[in-house]
């Protein structure tokens, strides 16, 4: 929903419309670089974390009169063993996730923009204690992490109860903003190999998943069922909460 009017997206943006601006807080993508069963690109993260994050942005300034940029994705994501081994898998560590983020936050603090959301796009990110830290470190900053995917839940858009990774969810919504990068004919079912041992199923206990024995074709859950029109239901109501949670942060107090 790309207003002219509106800027809200670095990656398109230039220094000519941004310097007259007043920007109250930033939105950061964050994805991966990783094999999406055989349909989605690599990028499938990015790109629907950047989408989510600018289609966010112009609501709040549409709707609520709150400012904000969309940042450029960051394509580093924790991966798992027997996925990080594929070709072209990026895995970054935590420790390089949070030297990129404090460097971030430590621009975003000097030019006094004091409002960071992380909009996450891949499962394998945790920032939640980068963001401890960096409370800390700069505590006039409220520094958030958005899940997109997680934002509303699956229920009533998609049929697939089981999905996972490059699955309905994923799919459809790649189907709504980039169709011309998605095809679903090459698509594998998504099939997946639970644990042998009851108590990590269970939640008992947590290790990560190998890929290589969890996953057929790097997908989790089957995307078959995908539609652009499932993908536009669901990532219209997304936004719609997260535009308010941009305006909520911008607006009120924490406590």
């Amino acid at each position: 929903m790309r207003n002219k009017d509106i800027y809200v997206d670095l990656s398109v943006e230039n220094y000519g419309n941004a310097k007259g601006q007043s920007y109250s807080f930033a939105v950061l993508p964050w994805g991966a670089t990783e094999p999406h069963n055989y349909h989605l690109p690599y990028l499938t993260d990015c790109y629907l974390a950047h989408d989510i994050a600018v289609d966010a942005a112009s609501k709040a300034w549409s709707t609520y009169g709150v400012h904000g940029m969309v940042l450029p994705s960051i394509p580093l994501g924790a991966q798992n063993p027997g996925q990080r081994e594929l070709p072209f898998c990026i895995h970054a560590r935590h420790e390089t996730q949070k030297l990129v983020l404090s460097d971030i936050v430590e621009s975003l603090n000097t030019q006094n923009i004091k409002i960071l959301v992380i909009m996450n796009g891949h499962g394998g990110n945790s920032f939640k204690p980068m963001i401890r830290d960096l409370s800390i470190d700069f505590p006039e900053m409220l520094i958030v992490n958005c899940d997109w995917f997680a934002v509303e839940p699956r229920k009533g858009y998609f049929e697939e109860e089981f999905d996972d990774h490059a699955g309905e969810q994923e799919t459809s919504v790649m189907m709504h903003y980039h169709p011309e990068l998605v095809n679903l004919q090459a698509a594998g079912n998504g099939d997946s190999r639970a644990f042998a041992i009851d108590s990590l199923n269970n939640k008992t206990g947590w290790v990560p998943r190998n890929w290589s024995k969890a996953s057929i074709d790097t997908g989790v859950g089957n995307p078959k069922k995908s539609t652009a029109a499932k993908g536009a239901r669901y990532a219209d109501i997304v936004t719609d909460k997260i535009a308010a949670l941009f305006n909520e942060l911008v607006n009120k107090d924490l406590y």
